[in-house]
């Protein structure tokens, strides 16, 4: 006898609320979050690359960071697209802290452009909430 929640055929294993099975294969409705993604992946690669051409440590551990913190937070909102409070605070801390650097420096790379990439990054994130 098979519990409640939990298919005998072919697909077997538990179904969550809102997805189907066919075939052994989860069809669900999730729509993944590419900007969210592309947006993780260009400051870890930014990171990587003031680390291969300037020796920045701390570039690189920056990088790193909130790539991963913006990538984790394109995942939660991939699973839940109410979820945007990680993407929302890493993108609000880094369009602080570029657009301090990019005050004093007065350089648009790579300061500027992460300091505007960050504030479209909360206007996408906002607007998705309303």
């Amino acid at each position: 006898m098979v519990p409640a929640g939990q298919g005998g055929g072919a697909g077997g294993g538990r179904r969550a609320v809102g997805q189907a099975w066919r075939g052994g294969t989860r069809v669900g409705t999730m729509a993944i979050d590419w900007i969210g993604f592309a947006y993780a992946a260009l400051l870890a690669v930014g990171g990587v690359v003031a680390y291969t051409r300037k020796g920045s440590k701390i570039s690189l551990a920056a990088g790193l960071t909130f790539g991963s913190a913006a990538g984790y937070g394109a995942y939660c909102i991939t699973r839940d697209p109410r979820n945007v409070k990680v993407s929302l605070f890493s993108s609000f801390l880094l369009t602080i802290i570029m657009g301090m650097r990019f005050k004093r420096s007065k350089k648009l790379m790579p300061a500027g452009l992460v300091a505007c990439l960050s504030l479209l990054m909360i206007l996408r994130l906002v607007l998705t909430l309303l």
